[in-house]
């Protein structure tokens, strides 16, 4: 008896057993979520996809384990919060605080965001499966698309997610937002100008296609591979393997130069030999050296050797050949095999590269 009598002993507006009540249910709820998230995940997962691995699961797992978690907490908290009463603070004689709107305010301003998360994280997961269909692929126009798309639906999400926390908790009038917006839209452009430039020129990018994903190209001295074309930048990760970040309207501004688009790769040098080489020698390595080019698998037939000039301190023969690839590795790779194979000739003839050198004659009377 005198324990109902403790029970019901009052403290801001609720009894012991009103508090008592609002623990079990947080208690009992905490165990029941668990199971209830793994479904909500396990249906989900079955919503975007039924091909999916044990990779595929574990990443939507652990992308949604959080924010989910954090959603059903509220939703528990929103149920338990129905045992007890939310006092009235008094300010003064004539004032009091509503302790409660407060707090259900602050509850749809969280719940709303978890609810924004779920879907952001979700967006994540789509990106993440299409990129991965992306790369089973030839065309390489998805696998620019796919991140531009990715990030567009998540601005959009973004935005959507402040304006119904704007209207629903602060009660902010969109309508006369909008409105504003529309008065201050000229300031607001002339202050972003930049920013739009840039936006437009992911846009003329995507439409116009100079360069996709994974294209070598030369941007304003820049030389590398293109990796990602954003809203206001493209990324380029050179040979130094550094990442170079270029705004998106100087490179619809800029000469550009799609290494990758080119059928072939045209190398072209001189070699030089000494003064004492023979016409003989210099004729036979003309031929072999011609031949080596035009027998390589990665060459074409266009490749041409002819011995040109009598430099200041060598004989100078000129060597061009294409390398039937738009691939940097094939490219060195073909370089350093006829490197070899030349250096392997002239010495086949016991003939000597050049080097600058002077020839100093002292006559004597």
């Amino acid at each position: 008896m005198e324990t109902i009598e403790f029970l019901n002993i009052e403290f801001l507006d609720n009894s012991l057993k009103d508090y008592l009540f609002f623990l079990l249910a947080l208690i009992i709820g905490f165990f029941v979520i668990i199971p209830i998230k793994s479904l909500i995940i396990r249906l989900l997962s079955n919503l975007f996809g039924k091909d999916q691995n044990h990779t595929d699961t574990k990443k939507f797992k652990n992308l949604l384990n959080s924010p989910l978690q954090y959603f059903l907490l509220l939703i528990l908290l929103f149920f338990s919060v129905k045992f007890i009463n939310i006092p009235d603070f008094v300010v003064n004689d004539n004032d009091s605080f509503d302790f409660g709107s407060l707090i259900s305010k602050a509850f749809n301003f969280l719940l709303l965001t978890t609810v924004f998360w779920v879907i952001l994280r979700s967006i994540d997961f789509v990106g993440y499966k299409l990129k991965n269909k992306a790369l089973e692929t030839e065309s390489k126009v998805d696998d620019q698309l796919i991140p531009f798309a990715i990030d567009l639906a998540k601005v959009i999400t973004i935005v959507l997610g402040v304006v119904m926390i704007l209207g629903d908790v602060f009660e902010v009038n969109i309508t006369a937002l909008v409105t504003g917006l529309g008065i201050g839209g000229v300031a607001f452009a002339l202050a972003s100008k930049e920013s739009l430039e840039n936006l437009l020129g992911s846009f003329t990018i995507f439409f116009d296609k100079p360069f996709t994903v994974g294209d070598t190209v030369t941007i304003g001295g820049v030389t590398g591979t293109v990796e990602k074309v954003g809203f206001r930048s493209t990324r380029i990760r050179t040979f130094d393997k550094s990442v170079v970040t270029v705004p998106n309207k100087n490179i619809i501004s800029t000469e550009l130069d799609n290494l990758g688009a080119r059928p072939v790769r045209r190398v072209k040098f001189n070699i030089g030999l000494t003064y004492d080489t023979s016409v003989e020698n210099i004729k036979n390595i003309v031929n072999d050296i011609q031949k080596l080019i035009d027998d390589h698998s990665l060459t074409n037939q266009d490749g041409r050797v002819r011995f040109l000039n009598f430099g200041a301190s060598s004989l100078d023969i000129m060597i061009l050949y294409y390398v039937n690839s738009p691939d940097w590795e094939d490219l060195i790779d073909a370089q350093q095999k006829i490197n070899y194979d030349i250096i392997d000739i002239v010495n086949k003839y016991k003939c000597e590269f050049a080097f600058p050198s002077t020839s100093v004659y002292i006559e004597k009377n």
